[in-house]
């Protein structure tokens, strides 16, 4: 359990998922994982969950929240960053990952 300096938070992220716990039980997380799958091989996963941390969780703490992401994901989202994105038709989280190689037209896959 150690922060991990090549993954950022956006402010913008950290208020909003700061405003999606507030609702949820206490000891909730917001976890990113990357899985194999997806149109273009990989895709993000993001949730929030209880479960508690474990030796192989990286913490990154950004304005009092934490965002949890196991060690083998955060290899494929080194020097990334977490944004929360809102426009006219649309709003979410997105994950700006220099690494990705080619990503699907929905943006929720990528290759490396």
């Amino acid at each position: 359990m150690t922060n991990h300096p090549a993954f950022s938070v956006t402010d913008a992220a950290a208020k909003r998922i700061a405003y999606i716990l507030s609702d949820e039980p206490a000891g909730s997380k917001f976890r990113i994982a990357v899985d194999g799958g997806g149109c273009s091989g990989f895709q993000y996963k993001m949730d929030i969950d209880a479960k508690p941390i474990s030796s192989q969780d990286i913490i990154i703490e950004k304005n009092g929240i934490e965002v949890v992401i196991d060690d083998l994901s955060i290899t494929m989202l080194q020097d990334s960053q977490l944004d929360y994105v809102e426009d006219l038709s649309s709003a979410g989280f997105e994950i700006n990952n220099p690494n990705a190689t080619a990503k699907c037209g929905c943006g929720n896959s990528f290759a490396l």
